[in-house]
């Protein structure tokens, strides 16, 4: 931040007139900055976070479920049905692999299985309706067998303690922005094998793969 703040000033020609303009724009900056160092990590309760059991994988829970009751963990997937019973609200989940601040993956075929997870609490399934991406820390309570289609699944069940939906993207929201569409506009190490003498970067990054690969 330090460093972003002192490189502006260093090459911005400032005048009175437009130093408001600049300092709004560092408000802004440092808003940013700290909004983006809070992880979904530092938003669990420290009770939970230092008891969750990180080394135990959704296949393990899902080989030996009533092996690990007890058993804090910490999983992520997408909401395939939300109801209310008579005093919790269940969500069935398709598991889906962690990826940057425990966020669910969008890759559905990476998914390992389904879970059941109870919230004790009142939930309304209004809020967590069918396609949510949901992170979550329960405490294992065993199995359950359901129909599933024409045959009996399994379902890994566990207890709520702490939970996060995150937000839905439309199916044509860029979430990266254009810069790292394919090709790229510049150079990134995954860039396009069209890149050349056609790249404006030229003879830099002359050939794909590159040298360094």
């Amino acid at each position: 931040m330090l460093i972003i703040m002192m490189a502006y000033f260093k090459t911005a020609r400032h005048t009175l007139l437009d130093f408001p303009k600049k300092l709004v724009f560092l408000l802004c900056l440092a808003a940013l900055c700290a909004g983006c160092s809070t992880s979904y990590k530092n938003t669990l309760p420290p009770a939970l976070a230092e008891h969750i059991e990180h080394s135990l994988t959704f296949p393990q829970i899902k080989e030996s479920p009533d092996s690990f009751k007890g058993k804090l963990v910490i999983l992520g997937g997408q909401v395939l049905e939300a109801k209310r019973l008579k005093n919790s609200t269940q969500l069935t989940i398709l598991q889906l692999p962690l990826i940057n601040d425990q966020e669910p993956t969008i890759e559905l075929t990476q998914s390992k299985g389904r879970f059941i997870a109870e919230q004790q609490e009142f939930l309304d399934p209004a809020t967590v309706p069918p396609g949510s991406r949901i992170t979550l820390v329960g405490e294992l309570s065993g199995s359950i067998p359901q129909s599933l289609d024409e045959t009996i699944y399994t379902y890994p069940t566990l207890i709520i303690k702490h939970f996060k939906v995150w937000p839905t993207y439309p199916s044509d929201y860029d979430r990266y922005g254009s810069y790292y569409r394919y090709p790229y506009l510049y150079p990134y190490p995954f860039a396009s094998p069209y890149w050349g003498r056609y790249s404006p970067f030229y003879p830099y990054y002359p050939y794909y793969p590159y040298w360094y690969w």
